[in-house]
């Protein structure tokens, strides 16, 4: 069927999968996910723990946990290319094929980092080599997160579509937890094993969780979204006329008002959540000097209360609107990171547990739950991956890749935690302002070509 501006507009597709279908996708995009994030979460947990003694000795604390953090911002800067072309690539062939790639790039760029020999081996190269794999291994994370949200989306039925599109949070929850939960375990070791071989364990078993993850991977469907897009193109070729959009007229900022939205909405998540997750564990291990298995044991607590989390944002995005919901997760960012950090000063071993606990239920898994089916419902069908992707990967290459190394920086610089605490403040208060730029998405079509604003 033709509409008034000479596109063909595809049949609707929701209800379209089968129920076993929409299950089986569900659970792949879960557990992919889960197998493919506990790879980050390792790279994550060791930068903050290990990697500056072991790839960087001999060097002040402060600068060391600031040269870990800086091979983790590396591979940041490789995800807004693995966005472009991976997107685009899911754009023309399929949300599964992607998805499959994010997984052996992933999955064999984090099983040799644990292969990599140490700085007292082979010098300069151990970090070189560190830098290189963390680039393969954000390339493929560039489409990961945002192919797996876009799956669960086109694949749910619009009424519980925020809560079905929050697995892909669990999913990355599931593997924080796991990775916590195997770090908590390798750091009971003695310091010079940890430090020698210790580290090395999670990274070369992440082959097995790998292997796991493409096997899910290979089962699941394609998005019912996605094949009636391709019918769509299929008939405009035969009829061999131009297709004419709505946009097509609009300058450039006014047809990518929802790049702009959501590049808004992810530094407001994605630098706060870094923060959360990862600088603190370095920050309380190296700078307040407490034992290193108290910020593990609380990441693993966190994890395990992502598990009531994570639905419940997703379905208050359903209940209670997207761009409500969101707003709510940004101002209680803003109004927790001073406290926090004052909190952590304390160096009471409960208290900061605590802090850590509540800041990543808010940071790093509330607001990433409510950030899933809101992302998908900006773009229009027709090139939603490509956008999606490299929007949010450009605002995690400026806020949450980028925060523990500029958060790092401010420390070594002012030797306080105040002007991390307003860093933190600032990126929050980034994707507040944003929400008031933003449409409400709920329910929206899929199957429209065209943006939702």
């Amino acid at each position: 069927m033709e509409s008034s501006l000479g596109t063909v507009e595809p049949a609707r597709p929701e209800g379209r999968i089968a129920r076993p279908d929409f299950i089986r996708a569900t659970a792949s995009v879960w557990l992919g996910t889960t197998m493919e994030y506990v790879d980050f979460a390792l790279y994550g947990l060791a930068a903050g723990l290990v990697f500056g003694e072991v790839f960087f000795p001999g060097t002040d604390p402060g600068v060391a946990l600031l040269s870990g953090f800086a091979t983790y911002a590396v591979g940041f800067l490789a995800r807004p290319v693995g966005a472009v072309v991976l997107g685009r690539l899911g754009d023309k062939h399929g949300r599964k094929a992607i998805l499959v790639a994010t997984i052996i790039l992933m999955g064999g760029s984090t099983t040799l980092i644990g292969a990599i020999p140490t700085f007292t081996q082979i010098g300069l190269w151990a970090p070189a080599m560190l830098v290189f794999l963390r680039i393969c291994q954000g390339f493929g994370a560039g489409a990961e997160l945002s192919g797996g949200a876009i799956m669960l989306a086109e694949s749910a039925p619009s009424r519980i579509r925020g809560l079905a599109s929050a697995f892909i949070a669990l999913g990355s929850n599931s593997g924080t937890l796991i990775a916590s939960g195997v770090w908590l375990l390798v750091t009971q070791l003695p310091k010079e094993d940890l430090l020698s071989w210790g580290w090395r364990i999670p990274f070369l078993c992440s082959i097995i969780v790998t292997l796991v993850a493409l096997l899910l991977r290979r089962v699941m469907k394609e998005s019912p979204v996605f094949i009636a897009e391709k019918e769509r193109r299929a008939i405009l070729e035969k009829s061999k006329g131009p297709a004419i959009h709505a946009e097509d007229g609009r300058g450039l900022f006014a047809r990518n008002k929802a790049f702009f939205i959501m590049l808004g909405l992810r530094i407001g998540e994605n630098g706060p959540s870094y923060l959360a997750q990862t600088f603190i564990i370095g920050y309380v291990a190296k700078v307040l000097l407490l034992d290193k298995s108290l910020p593990a044991s609380a990441v693993f607590v966190a994890s395990l209360l992502g598990f009531l989390v994570i639905p419940a944002a997703g379905y208050a995005t359903d209940r209670f609107g997207r761009k409500l919901t969101y707003r709510f997760f940004c101002i209680a960012l803003v109004i927790f990171a001073f406290p926090a950090f004052a909190l952590m000063e304390t160096r009471q071993p409960a208290v900061v547990f605590a802090t850590i606990v509540v800041g990543m239920c808010l940071a790093s898994l509330g607001i990433f739950a409510a950030q899933a089916a809101y992302g998908v419902e900006l773009f229009g069908a027709r090139d939603r991956y490509s956008k999606m992707a490299t929007a949010k990967e450009v605002g995690s290459l400026l806020s949450g890749g980028t925060a523990p190394l500029f958060a790092s920086a401010l420390l070594v610089q002012f030797g306080h935690w105040w002007p991390i605490a307003a860093y933190f403040a600032l990126t929050a208060t980034i994707g507040l302002v944003t929400t008031f730029f933003a449409p409400e998405t709920r329910g929206r079509d899929l199957a429209i070509e065209e943006d939702a604003l």
